[in-house]
């Protein structure tokens, strides 16, 4: 019984598998690969992915994702600033930063270091990217945090601002000299 079942299995599955005729593929089909035009690759890509399970919401890229949906009654218009932050929820936000006094690459580089660290150890998750001796980007996955660590970070020595959302914040202590930190030669 078992033999025959698996038999029957397998021959169906042969039959079923067959290679299309060249007759019967689409025009786009039947050009050399290396001849593929964009549009090609595009539609190769959508008959590769037909039968595949959709993603989870969380694994899907940001842009494909439902946004949150937000309660406007529940939101304090008298306030941008918290407005925005809830509606940046689960949204990806850079946010650029200034160091003062002109320091090094090397300075920026362990300040922005040294910020970074206090962000993650109160539970903030941002990356740091140099793109100048003195400016750096941190960017936030949940841009709701942003608000958070914008109050942190106008609060640290050698700041000298902090770029949100089109609006800058002027550090409160821009020509305090932090000691913890030493400069490179």
């Amino acid at each position: 019984m078992k033999k025959s079942l698996c038999l029957i299995v397998l021959y169906s599955v042969c039959i079923l598998s067959k290679k299309f005729n060249n007759e019967e593929k689409p025009a786009w089909a039947k050009k050399d690969i290396r001849d593929f035009t964009d549009a090609d690759m595009e539609r190769l890509l959508d008959q590769w992915e037909e039968d595949e399970e959709p993603l989870p919401e969380d694994e899907l890229p940001e842009h494909l994702r439902k946004p949150p949906s937000i309660d406007m009654t529940k939101l304090d218009m008298s306030n941008p600033e918290t407005v925005l932050q809830q509606t940046k929820k689960g949204q990806t936000l850079m946010m650029f930063v200034t160091v003062a006094n002109k320091p090094q690459r090397a300075r920026t580089e362990e300040l922005t270091k040294i910020w970074q660290t206090g962000l993650w150890s109160n539970h903030i998750q941002a990356e740091r990217y140099l793109i100048d001796d003195d400016r750096a980007i941190f960017m936030f996955k949940d841009g709701s945090q942003a608000w958070t660590a914008k109050e942190y970070l106008i609060e640290q020595n050698e700041l000298k601002n902090v770029q949100l959302e089109s609006q800058t914040y002027d550090g409160k202590f821009p020509d305090v000299k932090n000691t913890a930190v030493r400069d490179e030669l």
